[in-house]
């Protein structure tokens, strides 16, 4: 037998006939339990889409018996560098890379200067150039997402720590035999 420890806030999900779908979750463990109350019911747990439209296709999760499936390793790095515009450019520490690739939905949490936040926005490109003669070859670690912040005032600090770029995801539903509330969260399982 195994045991769960939760991890983050647990998201209450109503379904019916038509498809639901949670606001994005910052991903945070590999693992989400999902419990149907109600009536049986289909889920979609997706990081590449902005909302996943769930149908009878899709996972099925029985009422009263609960499921953990497996999302994928979690995916975070701390932002060295900022660069406002139509789309945002962010650049990772020298000689890290970038673990996230194009189509990735990422979430950016950035305390002291939380004008840059942003929530499931999608990677739109991985620099993988290499300039050995000097200048932005990136080596895999600057990105693009398909974020406008060009209105944010000001610049990134970079002297501020703590900042955080992490996949993040979104768990659609339908119901399967009547209406009910999925609930979804992550676990740690021991």
């Amino acid at each position: 037998m195994s045991a769960h420890t939760p991890v983050g806030i647990n998201t209450a999900i109503s379904f019916s006939g038509s498809s639901a779908a949670s606001v994005a979750i910052s991903q945070q463990t590999e693992y989400v339990r999902l419990a149907a109350h109600g009536n049986t019911c289909h889920v979609k747990i997706n990081s590449s889409d902005a909302t996943p439209v769930a149908n009878t296709e899709n996972y099925f999760v029985v009422n009263g018996d609960p499921e953990c499936i497996n999302i994928g390793k979690v995916r975070s790095q701390p932002v060295q560098k900022l660069t406002k515009g139509s789309s945002t450019t962010i650049e990772f520490q020298q000689g890290t890379g970038s673990q996230f690739i194009v189509g990735d939905r990422v979430t950016l949490t950035a305390p002291g200067q939380t004008g840059f936040n942003f929530t499931h926005k999608e990677v739109t490109a991985v620099n993988n150039r290499v300039n050995p003669d000097g200048g932005p070859a990136g080596y895999s670690r600057i990105i693009t997402v398909d974020h406008d912040s060009s209105a944010v005032s000001g610049t990134w600090n970079e002297s501020l720590l703590g900042s955080d770029l992490r996949s993040s995801f979104k768990v659609a539903v339908i119901q399967g035999s009547g209406t009910g509330t999925l609930h979804a969260q992550q676990v740690q399982i021991s």
